[in-house]
């Protein structure tokens, strides 16, 4: 068992990898400055220091206490943002995650879990995507991802680090057993959105182009569920604790659901029809985007074990119940 900083612990994603950890038996220290996470996303067994990617004296600190690993989450995600603010992007995304690296080479933590993205690869050139595809990201926020996984290759060599770079596609759900209290703060993906629709708290929503070559003409995504993620971080760090190579893995189910029927299968969960309408294509958008996980599957004996699509919206529902 490792002593592990994960940083964006109290975040979406980064509450449930704590949760996971601490359910394996590992001693998790969190690190957040709570932008965008939330203090009800903390666990009693869990330490807490509030602080900021972007402070190098507070890294350097929250390292000096024994630390194994690092678990890196902290980040800005809203492609669109990252448009029209790529200043934002640069300073958080790329600044910060240096600043983690400097800190693990003073503080002598070699091991490091880092939080990527299939942005990376832009618009695929075949699918399944698999980790060759080559990198060629469309949008700045897949570009500093992108840019995080080299700079982490160099502090591999330079260094000493290994690292693991996991590449998520979608990701979607809540912890089954409801031990995740907060929701996401400002979500701008689909899912959300349409609970949002469900609950009332908006009054419908876009489905953004329908004449795509899909099954329905809707996009297709590959929906990995939150608590899937979260074992797969668990077992990259028991990964580097025994292996000093490196690596970058897609996390993803390997099925592509399309937007009308993530919608179909909410109603269905749901029990009543929403209400939504179809406008034109957004910029960028992919037809498909749905990944090959094999090499997760070989280098960490990782599986999924969410699936099914009604699954994964039962348990975003179950947070609006």
């Amino acid at each position: 068992m490792a002593k592990v900083l994960v940083i964006g612990g109290a975040g979406y994603i980064g509450s449930h990898v704590a949760l996971e950890l601490l359910e394996k038996g590992h001693d998790v220290v969190v690190f957040d400055n709570l932008s965008t996470g939330q203090k009800m996303n903390l666990f009693d067994k869990a330490a807490f220091i509030e602080g900021d990617i972007l402070d190098p004296k507070a890294l350097n600190d929250a390292m000096s206490d024994d630390i194994d690993a690092v678990v890196h989450l902290a980040g800005k995600k809203a492609v669109g943002e990252s448009m029209e603010n790529p200043s934002l992007y640069a300073s958080t995304n790329i600044e910060g995650t240096i600043n983690i690296l400097n800190a693990m080479v003073c503080q002598n933590v070699r091991h490091l879990v880092f939080s990527s993205s299939a942005a990376v690869y832009g618009m695929p050139s075949y699918l399944p995507v698999d980790e060759n595809h080559l990198k060629k990201p469309i949008n700045f926020y897949g570009y500093t991802k992108s840019l995080a996984e080299d700079l982490m290759e160099w502090y591999a060599r330079l260094k000493g680090i290994n690292y693991i770079a996991l590449r998520y596609f979608n990701a979607v759900g809540y912890d089954a057993k409801g031990r995740v209290k907060g929701k996401e703060k400002n979500p701008q993906n689909l899912l959300p959105i349409i609970m949002e629709a469900a609950t009332g708290k908006r009054k419908g929503f876009c489905i953004f182009g329908n004449d795509y070559d899909t099954r329905d003409g809707t996009c297709e995504r590959d929906y990995i569920h939150v608590s899937d993620l979260a074992d797969a971080h668990e077992k990259a760090v028991q990964k580097l604790m025994t292996d000093t190579t490196s690596y970058r893995l897609n996390l993803g189910t390997g099925i592509g659901v399309s937007v009308l029927e993530v919608v179909k299968a909410t109603e269905k969960v749901i029990g009543r029809p929403l209400e939504y309408a179809y406008q034109g294509r957004r910029p960028g958008d992919p037809a498909k985007l749905v990944a090959k996980a094999d090499l997760a599957r070989q280098i960490l004996g990782w599986e999924p074990k969410y699936t099914n699509i009604e699954d994964i919206i039962q348990t975003t529902w179950h947070m609006e119940e």
